[in-house]
């Protein structure tokens, strides 16, 4: 165990830097938007073209997983608007449930777990990745929209989120390093060599912007905070989002060995440790444009990052 904390410690402490330099404005809160921008459209789409390429082809469109991590999904984000929705409205049910349902595999996961497992992680990881974009964030910002617009609302929402995916450099990028790997392209090599140096920054600078978003995130919403948010609307979603979702995820999997399903227990030892990671930081940016309880989401992102070095590094061991 002493091994396993050693070796998330360093991923963890990048986030704390991160959240401190914020906190103590050494970091503008200003300039935290520049720095995630940097990630998300150059670091980070060059760190998932680079695997896309490498990764076999079989295991970043494997059917069976994507099937039962979007069966989980599905089933947690349901049951936490179910729970929540009469209690919180549509709005702060669905938001809650995106939160509980979509793990920080982008800015985190992949750079973390590969460390941990190997490179052959980076294929279930950039999976359950795609899935969250695509399918669980545009379900819930749909089912967000129910409060006001109804129907309509929601199918407007949801296309709205479907071209916030298409916007999105990160599928794109693993696209892009499939399609290339089929047709066996290679890159010019001063070109190959730029994509490499970003997609080196891509996990320490990922880690620290993502400590600096959850203190920017913590200290707008506790500005624009108009009632405290009591624990009970915290720690039950950052326990479904370290504890359940995982357990899920396993519970599924095993099912579907069971079943005979082709699924092999390493890739599914990595979509696990997937879910198991903490809440994805970008979900408190669309708290912020959908009118959500913003401290709500903000608070539980914190958390669960938190209490993830602890309760990921467990996970990590039992299943290792």
């Amino acid at each position: 165990m002493l091994a396993i904390l050693s070796a998330t410690f360093p991923f963890f402490a990048l986030i704390l830097a991160g959240y401190v330099a914020a906190r103590r404005r050494m970091l503008p809160l200003e300039a935290i938007p520049g720095l995630n921008g940097f990630v998300l459209f150059f670091a980070l789409p060059c760190m998932l073209y680079r695997f896309g390429a490498s990764t076999p082809l079989a295991l970043l469109l494997d059917p069976v997983l994507a099937a039962v991590y979007t069966l989980c999904a599905a089933v947690l984000v349901i049951g936490v608007v179910a729970a929540d929705r009469r209690r919180l409205g549509w709005n702060d049910a669905a938001l809650g449930a995106l939160v509980a349902a979509f793990p920080n595999s982008g800015f985190m996961g992949v750079p973390l777990l590969v460390a941990l497992l190997g490179a052959s992680a980076a294929g279930p990881v950039m999976l359950t990745l795609v899935v969250d974009l695509l399918l669980t964030t545009s379900l819930c910002v749909a089912l967000s929209r129910l409060d006001t617009a109804g129907a309509a609302g929601a199918r407007q929402a949801l296309a709205r989120a479907l071209q916030g995916v298409a916007r999105n450099p990160m599928p794109w990028s693993i696209v892009l390093g499939m399609a290339s790997q089929a047709l066996g392209v290679r890159l010019w090599q001063p070109l190959d060599a730029t994509i490499a140096l970003l997609a080196a920054a891509a996990s320490p600078v990922a880690l620290f912007t993502i400590g600096a978003v959850l203190a920017r995130s913590q200290m707008l919403a506790h500005r624009d905070e108009h009632r405290p948010v009591p624990w009970r609307e915290v720690l039950p979603v950052v326990v479904l989002k370290l504890f359940a979702h995982p357990l899920l995820v396993w519970g599924a999997g095993m099912g579907a060995m069971a079943l005979g399903l082709p699924i092999t227990p390493f890739a599914l030892s990595a979509m696990v440790l997937a879910a198991a990671l903490p809440s994805a930081s970008n979900v408190s940016l669309l708290a912020e444009r959908f009118g959500a309880n913003n401290g709500r989401i903000a608070r539980i992102i914190l958390w669960s990052t938190a209490a993830a070095f602890f309760s990921f590094s467990a996970a990590v061991a039992l299943l290792r």
